[in-house]
């Protein structure tokens, strides 16, 4: 991983970057007072919005759309919104300490296991990552088969080879600035791309009416559509995975260095205070574009798909859904649309290059196998990590060849995450948080809301295998 380095004027040669791992007190900054101020420091949002908005939304949203009509459209606002406070808790713990996430779950209390005494939530983190490679190497698959739609001209496997090389190039030479931009990009795109197909599907005989949109706002759950309901809660909205990457972005963006080494004083409690409540406008901004392109691939399949009663399979859904297009509105459209669906699913490999590398350089400097807190070696790791793990994820998609499988034993893994997160910010919360953050009653209950739905789906899900 490479980054740009100013020149000192002086001397004419390259100045290091400062380390965002690293807090100093030239660095201390007083958080924007504005609306406007606090926009200019948004970007690690950006990241999770890309992560987010993959395979589920595409696919699976689109699907339970098709299962269940608009009637259980609510559940999917409300599954966006209900699990941010988790992700706040982990951002806010970013800020105050100014050290990653495998770093903050290795000081809570708990069993230790191995030679340098890990804590047991990182060795069970990484017993699922086992399942977690198959799940971003289905994404490999989605990419390729995508482009093999929109252009046959390569084979399927020759896809999957430039999409997961284009990747670690992308990331190895590039820094956190990058990642961002990147990301934005493809937010733009895809996000645009889905919203316009939204709209021209409203000059076909599929358009959506008033009572439609107005039924799936009513908070009704007939019988028949629990376990959909249920299933649209787990799988929108962030996830474990994406909760845990926040604070490594949080910190690359320089949230905890500006707010600067915790000193118990109350000029500290302000800056803090203050990159807190940048931090949440950033989160609360992810939210508002990640529901916005879950609920538009929800509404494709509730009105494109639900009367005629199609319910297409992985990843014949996206065929499925551009022939309808084409049908439609034409070819023009069916290509629009396949744009989308490839930046969708490659956001999702672009910010996974990114987010695995800087969470396994982590992981294993608390193994004792790196030193993660030298910037020189984190970022050798990082790089080399990035080139990794699109190989793997490539390799494994090539000879499993069974990208939905693989991404559903991967969501299996991200069920079980969520609830050690759950935990975590559950700790991060009542034994870490500095009483000088303590948050306000109402949010309290927001998290506590969030604590309770998913143990509930949980609780739900195991009733249902059981």
């Amino acid at each position: 991983m490479t980054a740009t380095s100013p020149l000192d004027p002086s001397e004419g040669r390259l100045i290091a970057p400062p380390d965002p791992y690293t807090l100093t007190p030239d660095r201390v900054l007083a958080a924007p007072s504005t609306f406007t101020g606090s926009l200019k420091h948004l970007g690690p949002g950006f990241i999770m919005s890309a992560a987010i908005v993959g395979s589920g939304e595409l696919i699976a949203t689109t699907a339970l759309g098709a299962k269940a009509g608009f009637v259980t459209f609510w559940v999917i606002l409300v599954s966006c919104f209900v699990k941010v406070a988790l992700q706040l808790e982990f951002g806010k713990n970013a800020i105050y300490t100014g050290i990653p996430t495998m770093q903050s779950l290795n000081r809570l209390p708990g069993p230790r296991l191995g030679p340098h005494k890990t804590h047991w939530t990182i060795w069970l983190w990484l017993s699922l990552q086992t399942l977690k490679v198959l799940q971003v190497g289905g994404i490999v698959g989605g990419c390729a088969l995508v482009l093999y739609m929109g252009i046959p001209a390569l084979p399927v496997w020759a896809w999957a080879i430039l999409s997961a090389a284009s990747a670690a190039v992308l990331i190895a030479m590039g820094n956190y600035g990058w990642v961002e931009k990147g990301s934005l990009i493809m937010i733009l795109l895809f996000t645009g791309m889905i919203l316009v197909s939204l709209i021209l599907l409203q000059q076909t005989d599929f358009a959506i009416n008033r009572e439609e949109l107005v039924s799936g706002l009513t908070f009704s759950l007939p019988p028949a559509t629990v376990g959909v309901a249920m299933a649209a809660f787990g799988i929108t909205g962030v996830g474990g995975d994406e909760i845990m990457y926040y604070n490594y972005w949080c910190i690359e963006k320089g949230y905890a260095a500006y707010s600067g080494v915790n000193d118990n004083s109350p000029e500290w409690a302000e800056r803090a205070k203050g990159w807190i409540r940048v931090m949440t406008l950033d989160a609360l901004c992810s939210m508002v574009v990640y529901t916005t392109v879950t609920a538009a691939f929800y509404l494709l399949g509730a009105s494109l798909l639900h009367a005629q009663g199609q319910i297409p399979e992985g990843y014949a859904m996206v065929e499925t859904l551009s022939r309808l297009f084409t049908v439609t509105l034409g070819p023009g459209a069916q290509v629009m649309f396949l744009v989308g669906a490839f930046f969708v699913l490659y956001s999702t490999l672009f910010t996974s290059t990114a987010s695995w590398s800087r969470i396994f350089a982590d992981a294993f400097g608390q193994l004792g196998w790196v030193n993660f807190s030298d910037p020189v070696s984190r970022q050798r790791t990082i790089a080399l990590l990035s080139w990794g793990f699109p190989a793997l994820w490539c390799v494994l998609y090539l000879f499993i060849k069974l990208p939905v499988l693989m991404i559903l034993l991967g969501g299996i893994a991200t069920s079980v995450l969520l609830l050690v997160v759950v935990w975590a910010a559950l700790q991060f919360r009542y034994r870490e948080l500095p009483k000088s953050l303590t948050p306000s009653g109402s949010y309290d209950i927001w998290l506590w809301l969030s604590v309770l739905a998913i143990l509930g789906v949980s609780a739900y899900g195991i009733w249902q295998v059981s």
